[in-house]
């Protein structure tokens, strides 16, 4: 998320500066072009790794500065959510042994991690989005209590104009509205850098944008939120639409949004990529800067570019172009921001080497990508990958293929030979796409989750399916072995008693309205072999409820059919929260002799406990 900014756009000097300082650091960077004085002449290749930190229960555990502390290294830093934590992987040079050097390296620093996390009775896990998020942990609470997250949600907020909308459709429907940008928080990415050489940068970048939709179908391992099946990489709608500052208008106008693939393909240089994005989204967060780009390429020496790096770092494109000074020499980089994180550390690897073999082993015809495929096609087929992942079928280059068939027909050719040239050991090469092959042609994470999910939720309720989902994915990740060889849960093997409310209760509901009738009432209870119905008013909100028992009693006394609800519901209705213990919730049943517990959320129903729920 960026470096420690203090300040929000709000502070008018400080804005008027950094504009100016935004300006010029555009002309440094066309001088630097002009002049040739990118380092050209090697490729390396980074990575920066986003983890979950869970509890005991394998749920989110806000842990993340305790921990911070403890390991005390710098490769590890902050992110949004308490219950996040990421590695920012050292550059190594794309040639030879690099991807086993940047593997040893990434696991060394989670064993480091791990280790430090069991002391604050912790675990930490690589999932494109933690199963166990509920809503409680999107909430500002979960904040990481550093300014620059705060002034981030307070510039997007003031921007977005109120609250953010989340509407995801997949097997499985997701409609919410929130206060915060703490949805964002959900995603947990392997993000992947390639220095690209600055007069190659546009041909490369297109080429980035043409094969994202194709890679993102076989990496894909984000396939729910909150207990839905959504998108089969849900992180590509979540996170636009938790960082989506757009507002609606009454006319019809084309806005481009913070978060996205892109417009068109680019041309020129890389200077006109931030052009349009600075062109297009407005300046979110400012710090002060003491000097002046242009004036340090005067001294001879090489400028940083502040204000361009941080305006770039709040425009969050899927392939994102990235300018950097290292050892006093410019380069640029493109971040590849799409790739989930999991669902093992081979699996990371192997996606790691397919897209950089892709990346460098780009074919002559497509160095001008306008004449090989329409840019909305390539854009077509991200969005589709994202919700379908390898059940895709891709428009490439005027034909129509499977993900199956593309991948290991075109551009695992491609990637091979994009490994070859630059180097790679032959073993490296074989070992990590022959997993790329074999999860093709098997099963990615998110074909996993979702089965596993399901075969959970033929004998438990959602909840706990989601925690034991959870538990079998940190320890097939302790085996390390890649998703195509990951065991499959047995309900036969499953021992674990729930210990939360939200673990046994019911959240798919059968309500009634207050202004409904008794007959009706009756009825549903009939039709659906229920003993307990919940009463809400036309604002969702818990009023009363209604038993089998009770209803019967009243049959001599009023006329079902001209009877409403609300005129003769019990009103003092005893409910209970989702994070309450089941023991809790049982002995309360006993006491008050009931045999249902309504489970609210500031007196909105998110399901309802009986007795039979405990059997």
């Amino acid at each position: 998320m960026g470096e420690m900014i203090k300040k929000t756009a709000q502070d008018v000097v400080e804005r008027m500066a950094f504009v100016q300082h935004l300006i010029d650091d555009v002309k440094a960077l066309e001088f630097l072009l002009e002049k040739g004085l990118f380092e050209d002449d090697i490729v390396r290749i980074g990575a920066e790794q986003e983890l979950c930190l869970i509890d005991k229960d394998y749920r989110p555990y806000g842990v993340n500065l305790k921990l911070l502390e403890a390991i005390n290294e710098d490769h590890f830093t902050t992110e949004l959510a308490s219950y996040n934590i990421e590695i920012n992987l050292d550059p190594f040079e794309l040639k030879g042994d690099c991807f086993s050097r940047v593997e040893h390296q990434l696991r060394d620093l989670l064993q480091l991690a791990a280790k430090n996390a069991s002391t604050l009775d912790a675990k930490i896990l690589l999932a494109g989005i933690l199963p166990t998020i509920s809503k409680k942990e999107v909430g500002l609470d979960y904040l990481t209590p550093i300014p620059r997250y705060f002034a981030l949600n307070e510039m997007l907020r003031t921007y977005k104009g109120g609250d953010f909308n989340l509407k995801i459709r997949g097997v499985d429907e997701l409609f919410l509205k929130h206060d915060s940008v703490m949805f964002e928080a959900c995603n947990t990415s392997f993000q992947l850098h390639l220095q690209i050489p600055s007069h190659d940068f546009v041909q490369s970048y297109n080429w980035a944008q043409a094969i994202a939709g194709p890679v993102l179908s076989v990496c894909c391992n984000s396939p729910m939120l909150m207990g839905r099946e959504l998108w089969k990489e849900t992180r590509i709608a979540l996170f636009q639409q938790s960082l989506d500052t757009r507002k609606t208008a009454s006319a019809l106008r084309n806005q481009t949004p913070r978060v996205g693939f892109g417009d068109q393909w680019e041309k020129g240089s890389v200077a006109e990529i931030f052009k349009q994005d600075i062109s297009k989204h407005r300046i979110l967060l400012t710090k002060p800067i003491k000097e002046n780009s242009l004036e340090k390429l005067n001294n001879g020496e090489i400028p940083k570019l502040p204000a361009l790096c941080l305006h770039n770092g709040t425009v969050y494109r899927w392939n994102r172009a990235c300018y950097g000074v290292g050892g006093g020499k410019p380069h640029l980089r493109i971040e590849n921001r799409y790739i989930p994180s999991g669902p093992s550390v081979l699996d990371e690897m192997a996606n790691f080497a397919f897209w950089i073999g892709l990346m460098k082993g780009r074919p002559k015809q497509f160095d001008d990508m306008s004449s090989q495929m329409d840019f909305k096609e390539a854009k077509t087929n991200f969005i589709k990958a994202a919700r379908s992942g390898k059940e895709t079928l891709f428009s490439w280059c005027g034909e129509s293929y499977s993900s199956k068939k593309l991948i290991l027909n075109k551009l695992l050719p491609i990637a091979y030979k994009g490994l070859h040239r630059c180097g790679i050991d032959d073993e490296d090469v074989e070992r990590l796409l022959g997993i790329i092959e074999a999860r093709t042609k098997g099963r990615t994470g998110e074909q996993w989750q979702v089965a596993n999910l399901r075969t959970l939720k033929t004998r438990y309720k959602t909840d706990k399916s989601l925690v034991l989902l959870t538990k079998k994915m940190v320890e097939n990740q302790a085996n390390h072995l890649p998703i195509h060889e990951w065991e499959d849960i047995h309900l036969e093997k499953v021992k674990r008693k729930p210990q939360l409310v939200k673990e046994l209760m019911t959240t798919h509901l059968i309500k009634l309205n207050e202004d409904d009738y008794l007959s009706m009432a009756k009825a549903i209870m009939e039709w659906n072999g229920i003993h307990h119905i919940p009463v809400e008013d036309d604002n969702g909100e818990l009023t009363g409820l209604l038993t089998w028992s009770y209803l019967n009693s009243l049959e001599n006394q009023y006329s079902f059919e001209s009877t409403l609800v609300a005129e003769v519901m019990i009103k003092e209705v005893k409910t209970i929260s989702p994070e309450s213990e089941v023991s809790i919730a049982l002995e309360a049943m006993k006491k008050d002799e009931i045999g249902c517990l309504p489970v609210v959320i500031d007196n909105t129903m998110v399901g309802i406990l009986s007795k039979t729920d405990f059997s």
